[in-house]
């Protein structure tokens, strides 16, 4: 684990240094944050504030990553997928920015792009990973055999981690934080079985801690969605290569909560044209019900932080 610490340390160094130099330069450009116009009125302070922050911390993991793995095709691949979906992110925000609108790409190219990049990763797997389609199963030492609902599966997992991941990036600190939960509980359990992907989840939570000096309360700059697509994709491509699908389930409880919470309100306003929660993804629910931001996210934490312990538990039980 004494390599893992160097990555996150520098990784977080790295991090902070880009973010003492990039923030002033697209607070200048006015890269800044729209708000929801229906969302907690405290929010709309924060118009203005800048975002885009994923080209602070994708090239700190990124560039961590290829310094201390071993240059291998799992090392390339995690790489390039936190950067390909980073760039969609990117383009979504330039537009969004450029255009002074809410909405940046359309939802039908957003998709495809990240159908595309999903089914490049589905390749990887098949080209380089043997038995491709066999995935860890809890407190089961032997693998699961998927066979061809691999695909559909993984692309579900990959398509529903990125977007999740999105959705619950509403607050400030709270994806960031729940990442670098997770990334430490993956560099964890990836230690003795895959070096260079503990490599780079270490380099995601170190990115992620040196971020949140300037994304926690009250935030400085945001992800954008340059940033939290980078993540969702991150996360998915460790997932996938570590044939951790399960695992992930667990450790990103919260990625499915919030996701669920829309699709729940969503579908019961269609039946009913009542609402379940006050306002979703759910992080807002609770805000609007009292709750500070700030409780939000630390609670939200907690919840990652136990799911973690219990991830670690099963795995033990598992694979030692």
């Amino acid at each position: 684990m004494k390599v893992e610490f160097y990555v996150a340390f520098a990784s977080f160094i790295i991090t902070a240094v880009l973010g003492i130099l990039l923030i002033p330069v697209l607070d200048k450009l006015k890269f800044g944050q729209r708000v929801r116009s229906d969302g907690p009125k405290r929010h709309l302070m924060k118009m203005g504030t800048p975002t885009m922050g994923g080209i602070i911390f994708i090239p700190a993991i990124a560039l961590a990553t290829l310094i201390f793995a071993d240059i291998s095709n799992d090392t390339v691949a995690v790489v390039f997928f936190i950067i390909g979906f980073g760039l969609i992110g990117f383009a979504d925000d330039f537009i969004k920015i450029t255009k002074k609108r809410s909405l940046g790409l359309r939802a039908n190219q957003k998709l495809l792009f990240q159908l595309l990049l999903s089914v490049a990763l589905i390749i990887y797997v098949f080209a380089f990973l043997e038995n491709p389609t066999e995935i860890n199963t809890p407190l089961h030492q032997s693998r699961l055999d998927l066979g061809t609902f691999y695909i559909p599966f993984t692309v579900f997992l990959i398509l529903g981690t990125v977007n999740s991941v999105n959705l619950t990036d509403g607050l400030d600190g709270l994806v960031s934080g729940i990442v670098a939960i997770i990334g430490f509980f993956y560099t964890v359990l990836l230690s003795k079985s895959n070096f260079n992907l503990a490599v780079f989840s270490s380099a995601m939570t170190g990115g992620c801690l040196g971020f949140l000096l300037f994304n926690r309360y009250p935030a400085r700059v945001f992800m954008g969605d340059t940033g939290s697509l980078g993540l969702g994709g991150a996360l998915a491509a460790l997932t996938v290569l570590s044939r951790s699908h399960i695992f992930l389930a667990i450790t990103g409880i919260i990625f499915i909560i919030e996701t669920l919470s829309v699709i729940l309100q969503v579908l019961y306003f269609r039946l009913t044209g009542k609402r379940i929660f006050k306002m979703s993804p759910i992080h807002h629910h609770f805000e609007l019900s009292g709750w500070s931001e700030v409780k939000v996210v630390r609670t939200f934490w907690l919840i990652t932080l136990l799911a973690g312990i219990l991830s670690f538990i099963i795995y033990k039980e598992t694979f030692f």
